[in-house]
C-alpha cells in the first residue's frame, strides 16, 4: 500500500503538472460512445456553455473526435481554448462574470455562474465585502483588461479574497496565464457536473 505520503505527493505532482489532470470523481461511466456519435449541433448544443458564453471551443474540439475518455474530451476543448489566437483568448476571459458584480445583481449571469459563486458565499456578502469585491473587481480589470477569473469551487470567500490581493502584484502575462489556467480547471468541474446530472 502506498503511504499517505506518498499518496499526497502524488497529488500535489499531479496539481502542479497542471490543473487539467484535475478530475473530481462523476456518478458513474460516461457513454462516451453516445458523445462520440453527436453531430456538431447537439455537440454543441450539449457542450457548448462549458465555456462561459464561448461555445466556439466546444465546437472546434468536435472535430477532434473520437474521445477516448472524458479526460480526453476535456483535453480537446483546453486545446481549442490554449491554441486559439491570443484575441480569441482574451475574448473567453472578458466574457466571464466579475466575482459578485454587476452581472449578479442583474441576474444576467450564467446558471453555471450562478451556482459556483453562490457555493463560495459570494451571493451572500456583507455590505462591506460587497464594496471590498467590487474595489479589487475594478482595481483589476484596469491594471489587467480582463476580469479576475478563480475557481471558486474550490475556495472559501477569505481564500478568493487572498488570493485576489496576491494575483493583483503580477504582471499582465502571468494574470492572462492564471486566468486561463483557472478557466481549465472550472470548465472539467463543469463538464463533471453536468454529465453527473445527465
Amino acid at each position: 500500500m502506498m503511504s499517505r505520503h506518498r499518496i499526497l505527493s502524488s497529488l500535489l505532482g499531479a496539481w502542479l503538472l497542471g490543473p487539467v489532470m484535475i478530475a473530481v470523481a462523476i456518478a458513474g461511466p460516461v457513454d462516451m460512445a453516445s458523445i462520440n456519435a453527436m453531430d456538431r449541433a447537439a455537440f454543441v448544443q450539449k457542450f457548448g456553455g462549458i465555456f462561459e458564453n464561448s461555445p466556439w471551443v466546444a465546437e472546434k474540439a468536435w472535430e477532434k473526435r473520437p474521445f477516448a475518455s472524458l479526460d480526453d474530451m476535456h483535453a480537446a476543448m483546453v486545446a481549442a481554448a490554449k491554441y486559439a489566437p491570443a484575441a480569441m483568448q482574451l475574448a473567453l476571459l472578458q466574457s466571464h462574470p466579475d466575482l459578485a458584480g454587476k452581472e449578479a445583481e442583474a441576474g444576467t449571469m450564467t446558471a453555471s455562474s450562478v451556482a459556483e459563486q453562490a457555493s463560495a458565499g459570494l451571493n451572500a456578502l456583507s455590505h462591506a465585502e460587497m464594496t471590498r469585491m467590487s474595489d479589487l473587481n475594478a482595481a483589476y480589470k484596469k491594471k489587467f483588461g480582463f476580469p479576475f477569473i478563480i475557481a471558486v469551487r474550490m475556495h472559501t470567500k477569505e481564500g478568493i479574497l487572498f488570493e485576489f490581493n496576491r494575483r493583483l502584484q503580477n504582471d499582465t502575462q502571468t494574470e492572462f496565464a492564471n486566468d486561463l489556467e483557472n478557466v481549465y480547471i472550472i470548465t472539467r468541474l463543469r463538464l463533471n457536473k453536468l454529465l453527473d446530472a445527465s
